[in-house]
């Protein structure tokens, strides 16, 4: 749907149960780069706003989990945290409000599927958060993001954690120093039935390995291999 910027703050401050005091936060959280770009304005963007959601989302996350979750373990604290912050249940969330609808995108990006597209949704889920924060302050912003958490986040994560990657980078972030990073070191097998090979590197050391049908599936299986060598539960 396209809608006027006009129309996108009425239409969005009903969805989401907020009435942001600056409008001008709103319309710059739902702005893709190809509209920002496409408006000459390639500042007014939504990635700044993303990068400040993202922050704002794992405190308020630890926050609820740390205080509702008293009995379980730093390390499966960490599992849970990541499970409901990763792309993938962002994109779950932010389908909840169909936010995909909302999002102003260039002409280009919107022929091409954009609105359904996981990263550019979930980068702007997180990107109204951030607006929420900003116009509200903390209390706003963890009013919204609480709405979409589960009740039962044990049983959830169960169900759906399957980004070993980001699990694997938020283990990894507690000592900024250190670096992950993934290495494709090889192709197997015919063009329809393809293998790919990947190690996944911590400061220059091979602490996983992965094989898939794609780049993407022998990553996740490289950092699943690296957590359960570093004894962490992926099952």
């Amino acid at each position: 749907m396209n809608y006027s910027e006009e129309k996108v703050i009425e239409l969005f401050e009903k969805v989401i149960d907020y009435t942001f005091r600056d409008k001008k936060l709103i319309i710059q959280a739902l702005s893709h780069s190809s509209y920002a770009n496409e408006k000459k304005q390639p500042k007014n963007s939504n990635e700044r706003l993303e990068f400040l959601g993202d922050s704002v989302l794992s405190i308020v996350v630890s926050d609820y989990l740390y205080k509702n979750l008293t009995n379980v373990a730093e390390g499966d604290l960490t599992k849970l945290r990541a499970s409901l912050v990763c792309e993938k249940s962002l994109f779950d969330f932010a389908k909840q409000i169909n936010l995909g609808n909302y999002i102003l995108l260039g002409k280009g990006e919107d022929i091409t599927g954009g609105r359904k597209r996981p990263s550019i949704v979930s980068d702007a889920f997180e990107a109204v958060i951030a607006a929420v924060y900003l116009d509200g302050g903390i209390d706003a912003a963890r009013k919204h993001i609480l709405r979409f958490i589960p009740t039962d986040p044990l049983n959830f994560t169960k169900h759906s954690f399957s980004d070993f990657k980001t699990f694997l980078q938020e283990v990894v972030q507690r000592n900024p120093e250190e670096k992950v990073e993934y290495i494709l070191i090889g192709e197997e097998g015919p063009d329809h039935n393809k293998r790919f090979l990947v190690d996944v590197m911590l400061n220059s050391q091979v602490i996983g390995k992965g094989r898939g049908r794609s780049k993407k599936e022998a990553e996740q299986l490289a950092a699943k291999e690296a957590l359960e060598l570093m004894g962490y539960e992926t099952e």
